[in-house]
């Protein structure tokens, strides 16, 4: 096993190395640099701090580098279990300034809404194959909708998935993809769809990618929403496609608000919805009165949240339920489980090694659209 004496970054110090030798160290060693659980980062340059800010549960945000004396090269040694992947950027302080960007030493990159950042992948961390371009794979169809909605009061864009198998004389089972847009551009939807149905590990399937307003409102506890997903949706895609128009033939899946969303909306049709996947669900409660820490957009999240785990209801048959370890989202969602146990419903839930990003997402729909609408390859294995 590797000690910290036998790391490289080690043994360039106890070289006492010049700028050449810091040259061809980082020639020879990609950042951050994995050595079984221990990682590396790196920053080259002139500065009287750095840091690594990342957003692990349970550590500092920024965690701070160490020069290699008479160098301009900083380090940090982070051990991080197997498998682990996380999101970060570097902060440089040069007197009263300072700036935050990604890591200069590291070409890997994830995105989101909110912009980029850098990606640490530690050992044994592969990105899943359905994530992945497949030229095999018969490619499924996207169809632009907009769906005029009274309970929103503006029109909805709806991207629809049909697969590619799609026959009219079939009826398929829906999936309503909250945040679809950026399911689609940061989770790779698409082309996990086209891979996981070609390679059957999951059944041929509808899925209907929503888009939202204003997010923060319609995705917490809105009655709107609601009204417009199970009395406006459902109704015009069911109408325009041969769809199974069941229970059992309807999934909601959402990540962070969005899960919140597929949750608040089947509880207020709670026999309308088979399945749930709700991914790093923002699950914010209280147990004692005080102040929740997650500003006033939460609010109605967690009076939704502090009255269900009270009065727990069963608004689906099946449950997924994600979150990543490195969240602080995680122990919420653990508790969460045994309430939604607690109503008969069967739960799956999945502890993955990552943080609140849609990579994590995406690496997750496999194990969550499988289990939910499984393909005849998983029934058989299964």
């Amino acid at each position: 096993m590797t000690t910290s004496r036998q790391l490289a970054i080690n043994r360039l110090r106890a070289a006492g190395p010049d700028a050449a030798a810091v040259d061809a160290f980082l020639d020879a060693h990609p950042a951050p640099i994995v050595e079984e659980r221990r990682c590396t980062f790196l920053h080259r340059g002139d500065a009287d701090e750095v840091h690594v800010v990342q957003r692990i549960v349970g550590l500092p945000e920024k965690l701070p580098l160490r020069r290699i004396h008479g160098t301009d090269l900083w380090f940090l040694v982070l051990e991080l279990p197997e498998r682990s992947r996380i999101n970060y950027q570097i902060e440089v302080r040069r007197g009263e300034h300072y700036e935050r960007g990604n890591d200069t030493l590291n070409p890997h990159l994830s995105y989101s809404p909110m912009g980029s950042s850098s990606v640490c992948f530690a050992q044994g961390y592969l990105t899943p194959d359905e994530t992945v371009f497949d030229p095999d794979a018969r490619p499924g169809e996207l169809v632009e909708l907009t769906i005029p909605s009274r309970a929103l009061r503006r029109d909805a864009r709806v991207t629809v998935y049909l697969p590619a198998r799609f026959r009219r004389s079939t009826s398929y089972p829906l999936l309503v993809v909250h945040d679809g847009g950026d399911f689609l551009q940061y989770a790779a939807a698409k082309t996990v769809l086209d891979n996981l149905i070609h390679r059957l590990d999951v059944a041929d399937v509808v899925v209907a990618f929503s888009y939202p307003g204003d997010r923060l409102v319609e995705y917490a506890n809105s009655a709107a929403h609601a009204r417009f997903v199970t009395s406006e949706l459902l109704g015009a895609l069911e109408d325009r496609l041969p769809l199974l128009a069941q229970r059992s033939g309807r999934c909601l899946l959402g990540s962070s608000f969005g899960a919140v969303a597929s949750l608040t909306t089947a509880y207020r049709s709670p026999e309308t919805y088979g399945a749930l996947a709700l991914m790093s669900g923002s699950f914010v409660f209280t147990d004692i009165p005080s102040d929740h820490g997650g500003g006033p957009a939460f609010d109605p999240v967690v009076k939704f949240v502090n009255r269900y785990r009270e009065r727990p209801r069963r608004v689906a048959d099946r449950l997924f339920v994600s979150c990543g370890v490195y969240e602080p989202l995680i122990v919420p969602n653990r508790s969460m489980v045994p309430t939604f146990e607690s109503t008969g419903m069967s739960v799956r839930f999945v502890e993955t090694r990552d943080g609140h990003n849609w990579e994590n997402w995406r690496d997750t729909l496999r194990d969550a659209l499988s289990w939910i609408y499984p393909g005849p390859q998983k029934l058989i294995y299964e």
